[in-house]
């Protein structure tokens, strides 16, 4: 039977949209709290717990992609996802939370990305930023596609039963997507696809295992770019809304309408990058990405209209998503695919802390400088500078890695 990887690749972004649900946790944080009758930050935490344990997951699905298991990942994961929203519009508890929206649904959305991923970029060799550009900007637009049915299930039936509707729907769609994909078969050659001819010490084709790549410095050069080219888009993600209240006066009925502004930027970037980076090469491309970071950093820090927010908030949304549509290329590029699935949810530890830095710096500045972010974005700006430069780094290591022997085991 013949392998159709354009449905396959749409199978696994209708996958990732479900998944990429987890980041509209602001959606029904608010409620919940009026549910439980606690604060915030303890609602929040579910979702904390939910994205400090990503990178474990993504490491058991991309060993599962590895073996050939990407449809099992998925529907592994998918259950996991959709049962752990299910289990937290029962919980009676934020304890429960934790174990249900932090843990359980953490690990399946962990498990079905890191799949999807996996195997579209093993199915296009030919175009593999383009297709990991389509395959995350699913992902990316979860949030644009979700909130506003999870905002008028909550309205009319409330959030605990909004989660267990949407639980149920994740499963259906995400499982009956799974019936679609098909592993990516050893060495596959797209139809019509003469595949580079390379020279020298590569010319056996390199295949790292997780074990050899995290030996090499490169890897740590690339684990620090993701950082810092996700760092910008983390700082914004969390604090959007707030950020336009109070340093542009939006309502918030008008900041909510720039934070889908900037989930669509962000979504666009990734299919928008990708494919330039197809074309230009992956560090021309980051280099551009983290020259225009700082350029909106800059925008933002020294705007004062709303015209002004709205360029940063596209510019940066762009970059933030092209960070994410770029990396699971240059990863299977720099490491091979044969353990390609592993070596990405290692190479992830480097988003994780953006994640985890991010929202901490602009918070911590807001709070010493009365809501003001201004100085998060200055010292935003330093750091994609330092990415740029960094950049330079890379692409000698890439030279020498062309040039130099390596003992790396190979397929």
């Amino acid at each position: 039977m013949k392998l159709n990887r354009w449905t396959i690749l749409i199978a696994s972004t209708i996958i990732n949209i479900c998944v990429g649900a987890i980041y509209a946790f602001s959606i029904f944080a608010m409620p919940l709290t009026n549910v439980f009758h606690v604060t915030m930050p303890e609602i929040m935490m579910a979702f904390t717990i939910n994205g400090a344990i990503s990178p474990i997951p993504m490491i058991l699905g991309g060993k599962l992609v590895d073996k050939g298991g990407a449809r099992t990942a998925i529907f592994l994961g998918g259950s996991m996802f959709g049962l752990g929203f299910i289990l937290s519009g029962l919980a009676t508890a934020p304890w429960m939370l934790y174990i249900t929206y932090g843990v359980i649904t953490g690990i399946g959305q962990g498990i079905v990305y890191s799949a999807t991923i996996g195997n579209s970029v093993k199915l296009f060799p030919d175009k593999r930023g383009l297709a990991a550009g389509i395959v995350t900007a699913g992902y990316g637009g979860g949030t644009i596609v979700i909130a506003p049915i999870a905002n008028a299930l909550i309205t009319s039936n409330g959030v605990q039963s909004a989660l267990i509707t949407l639980g149920i729907s994740f499963l259906v769609v995400i499982l009956g997507g799974g019936l679609f994909v098909k592993a990516c078969p050893a060495g596959f050659i797209p139809e019509g696809w003469t595949p580079p001819v390379v020279s020298g010490a590569n010319k056996a084709g390199i295949n790292i295992p997780w074990t050899e790549m995290i030996k090499k410095p490169i890897f740590y050069v690339i684990a620090s770019l993701f950082l810092i080219g996700a760092l910008s888009g983390m700082m914004v993600t969390s604090n959007a809304s707030v950020i336009g209240q109070t340093m542009f006066g939006l309502t918030p009925a008008t900041a909510a309408l720039f934070v889908s502004l900037y989930s669509l930027s962000n979504c666009s970037g990734r299919v928008f990058w990708g494919a330039i980076s197809d074309k230009i090469g992956r560090t021309k491309c980051l280099m551009v990405i983290y020259i225009v970071i700082a350029a909106m950093m800059l925008t933002i820090a020294l705007s004062t209209s709303v015209a002004g927010f709205a360029v940063a908030i596209i510019g940066i949304g762009l970059c933030f998503g092209g960070t994410m549509g770029i990396f699971p290329s240059i990863v299977g590029e720099k490491f091979g695919m044969k353990y390609y699935g592993i070596n990405y949810g290692v190479t992830f530890i480097g988003y994780s802390g953006a994640a985890f830095f991010g929202p901490r710096i602009a918070n911590s500045v807001a709070a010493a400088n009365g809501g003001q972010f201004t100085n998060a974005f200055y010292i935003a700006l330093v750091i994609s500078l330092v990415g740029f430069a960094l950049t330079f780094i890379f692409k000698s290591m890439e030279k020498k890695q062309l040039t130099s022997p390596t003992k790396s085991k190979v397929a």
